[in-house]
């Protein structure tokens, strides 16, 4: 006998065709065809309640993922980037967080809801301007001076790392731990290492 290729929709429709009839074996029926009496009962009853249609398959996919960002913070995210229209998503995320927002999405989730929300343009988003190194032939030639992302401290507090590099050599001239990103703080930095020498 030729191999009979079958679809689960087409096997379905059969064993619930057998099971309609009358003096039907339902045990023998299922064993024939490799399922569970359970299986063969959920197919009629799907039958039953829907018709022939009931029985396709059905999507998996839920109508909405469980883990998707509300909307509320969808809106606010977007509300960020109108009003600082050249922030990325760490920047909103860390200005959010300031804020007090608490169960905020992850960076690239933000990131995925501008490009979703249309506040991301996938031509620009492609094309990065290039890294401007500064390679500079002397020590204390040229320093760099930063800001880094805010971190959270255990007592509820906020600490704001400043950096100053060398661009010559790469080394860090310091770094220091600031509750405040304020000019007085670069300004008492500065002098420190200018007295250092």
């Amino acid at each position: 006998m030729p191999w009979k290729e079958q679809t689960t929709v087409s096997l379905r429709r059969e064993v619930v065709e057998q099971m309609l009839q009358e003096g039907t074996n339902i045990a023998a029926l299922c064993r024939q065809y490799g399922i569970s009496r359970k299986t063969a009962y959920k197919w009629l009853h799907r039958y039953w309640e829907g018709g022939w249609e009931a029985l396709q398959d059905a999507s998996r996919r839920p109508d909405r993922s469980p883990h998707r960002t509300p909307e509320a913070m969808e809106d606010l995210i977007v509300e960020v980037r109108k009003d600082h229209p050249a922030w990325g998503a760490r920047k909103i995320h860390a200005f959010l967080r300031r804020r007090g927002q608490t169960s905020l999405p992850s960076p690239s989730t933000i990131t995925r809801i501008l490009h979703r929300r249309g506040c991301i343009d996938p031509r620009q988003a492609r094309h990065h301007r290039p890294f401007q190194h500064f390679q500079k032939d002397e020590p204390n030639d040229l320093w760099q001076m930063d800001f880094k992302s805010p971190l959270p401290l255990a007592n509820g507090g906020t600490c704001y790392p400043l950096t100053v590099l060398d661009d010559h050599s790469r080394a860090l001239l310091a770094l220091r731990a600031c509750a405040h990103q304020r000019a007085e703080v670069v300004r008492e930095t500065l002098t420190a290492l200018f007295r250092q020498g």
